[in-house]
């Protein structure tokens, strides 16, 4: 029996959530498993890979063989190298410790690299807010500016259609009082 550590698709449409799980080969992709070793999220940024780590670990060196993608999961996430430095300290090449304090070592980087990334994306989002509201702020102000202009060529067009209306009630004035007094 050939055992794969794969993916079981769950969720619904176009919001996809994986299991990690481990299953005979022959058994349908969201069928029958033999043990759920966690979950992969790949909606989130970054996608969110959560694994019992010593459980695949112990799988792994069992036989159980990953699918590309459950295989990539595994890489970052380290496992593959604790796999390897384990199967190091198994034929006598380096001692526990050596291989511990190389996977921690590696651990740190890689947890302050995904941190880095975390932060980035939150400043990258957090600028491209201010920049939305700059020119949200910089619209207002163009629509405010455009009704004010509208409103000044308004007076100044009731103001031009008012002048001649009392230039010519002026001029009339004077006739009518000249005719009246004759």
């Amino acid at each position: 029996m050939s055992v794969k550590i794969r993916l079981a698709r769950r969720g619904r449409k176009k919001q996809a959530i994986y299991d990690v799980v481990v299953a005979d080969a022959r058994a349908p992709r969201d069928g029958r498993f033999i043990e759920k070793l966690g979950t992969y999220n790949p909606n989130t940024n970054p996608a969110s890979i959560n694994i019992n780590n010593e459980r695949a670990l112990t799988w792994l060196l069992n036989g159980a063989q990953p699918t590309d993608t459950v295989k990539a999961m595994l890489s970052y996430r380290g496992i593959l190298l604790k796999k390897h430095l384990q199967i190091g300290v198994l034929k006598g090449a380096i001692t526990q410790e050596q291989a511990d304090a190389k996977f921690n070592a590696w651990l740190s980087e890689k947890d302050s690299k995904i941190e880095g990334k975390k932060d980035k994306l939150a400043a990258a989002k957090a600028e491209a807010r201010k920049a939305a509201l700059a020119a949200e702020a910089a619209k207002n102000q163009a629509r405010l500016d455009a009704i004010k202009a509208r409103e000044e060529e308004a007076k100044a067009a009731a103001a031009a259609a008012e002048a001649p209306a009392a230039e010519e009630a002026a001029t009339e004035a004077p006739a009518e009082g000249g005719e009246a007094e004759a």
